[in-house]
């Protein structure tokens, strides 16, 4: 199914436009250190999922992994890839990916296709043209996944590496440590754009706008990769941890801090929707064939489901979950969604 991509949104009506809690971030003084007026503490911390209690409602689905017997550790990020039928699963101690078929993906006592061993646990796993990137930033490398045969290539990449994004036929790269996102071309760093960030956690691709997550700030950032340029920032709440983009170009971030979920459109970087969310808000994914963005809810151990294409989101599904549940990704074929347990407590697969 073709969908259209516009930029106009809908009359608003219950969801909150935070304008009045949104302020333009001053980037850079003369002397190039960070300036923000709205800094409540000279040293913010980054916000970090809500940790979870013990289940008391059995997990919607099938759940893989879970048993004493094959346990797959804590998982740090997920991913699928449609046209290799691989989902990917990256865990820590040790620290793999271990990648399993989509086809038998609801067998409970499935097993691992291949086992990738990894120089540090993958914070984001990404795919692009049957190739799995994994950023491992507590190693400073880029690690490339042929998929499915699972053949490793590592890059270094200078500055803890957080997230990627495809751009053109280039890469982009957040990176933490040196505050900047790089530009990789042919596996090596050709630029790095900086200016005004306090740390770089994520780099998305919006209707062809980079956008980059600052998650000590709590803010989000256009990019000018072409001019070598952070530009326009916005405040994404109290505490943003993570986001995601849709079909229509807009951006979701989630405020974990306050827990609620907001949409940005690019073109200029504009906050259009705050929808509060309780419970934990955490990861996201977007199914992208039924336009349905999907949160985490590690305070309750849930996932809610919302339909994003109306004026406000409205929620359409809500199922228990394993124990603290970090991650989460859409396989798109089927709608079906895989969530991680970052407790030790496998992975779980729902048919909505």
């Amino acid at each position: 199914m073709n969908v259209r991509k516009s930029r106009a949104f809908p009359r608003v009506t219950s969801v909150v436009l935070a304008a009045v809690l949104v302020w333009p971030l001053v980037a850079c003084a003369d002397d190039g250190e960070v300036q923000d007026e709205l800094q409540v503490v000279e040293n913010p911390t980054a916000a970090t999922a809500p940790p979870s209690p013990e289940t008391t409602t059995a997990p919607e689905g099938v759940v893989i992994g879970a048993d004493d017997e094959a346990p797959i550790g804590d998982v740090t990020a997920l991913a699928t890839d449609s046209d290799t039928g691989v989902l990917a699963v990256a865990v820590q101690d040790p620290d793999q990916v271990l990648l399993y078929d989509l086809d038998t993906l609801e067998e409970p006592a499935q097993e691992p296709t291949t086992v990738v061993e990894l120089p540090g646990p993958a914070e984001q796993l990404t795919v692009s043209q049957n190739t799995l990137v994994a950023a491992v930033p507590s190693a400073s490398v880029l690690a490339r996944i042929s998929l499915p045969e699972g053949e490793l290539h590592t890059t270094s990449i200078r500055g803890r590496p957080t997230g990627t994004a495809p751009f053109e036929d280039r890469l982009l790269v957040s990176l933490r440590e040196s505050e900047a996102v790089a530009v990789v071309e042919d596996g090596r760093v050709v630029s790095t754009i900086q200016g005004g960030l306090n740390s770089a956690d994520d780099v998305v691709m919006a209707d062809g706008y980079p956008v980059v997550l600052d998650r000590l700030r709590s803010a989000v950032f256009a990019v000018d990769v072409e001019g070598r340029n952070i530009g326009e920032g916005l405040r994404a709440g109290q505490g943003a941890t993570n986001m995601v983009t849709d079909s229509f170009g807009r951006v979701f971030t989630i405020d974990t801090r306050r827990g609620a979920v907001l949409a940005f459109s690019t073109d200029p970087l504009l906050l259009r929707q705050r929808y509060p969310v309780s419970g934990g808000a955490y990861a996201l994914a977007y199914d992208e064939r039924r336009h349905l963005l999907w949160v985490t809810l590690t305070e309750r151990n849930e996932v809610v489901g919302f339909d994003v294409r109306g004026g406000e989101p409205t929620e359409k599904h809500r199922y228990p979950t394993i124990r603290q549940p970090n991650s989460i990704t859409v396989e798109e074929r089927t709608s079906r969604i895989v969530i991680g347990s970052a407790a030790g407590e496998g992975i779980q697969v729902i048919a909505p």
